[in-house]
């Protein structure tokens, strides 16, 4: 710590934020047929970097797995 300064937050959502989503996906409330979901393996994150940054709307995702899909 320098200066005795103190930062104190959270990024994007509170904790509590995960449960509730779960719950609204168990109960059918929420919808996760518009997303569109690009998987890429681990050895290929640059493609995947690349992707992301060309195909950042609202319901696109890229996401890193253990092996391709």
């Amino acid at each position: 710590m320098r200066n005795s300064i103190t930062v104190r937050g959270q990024w994007m959502y509170p904790r509590t934020a995960n449960v509730g989503i779960i719950r609204l996906l168990a109960s059918g409330a929420l919808d996760l047929a518009p997303e569109r979901v690009r998987s890429f393996g681990l050895s290929s994150v640059n493609d995947a970097v690349t992707y992301a940054a060309s195909h950042g709307g609202p319901f696109d995702r890229t996401a890193l797995t253990p092996l391709a899909r």
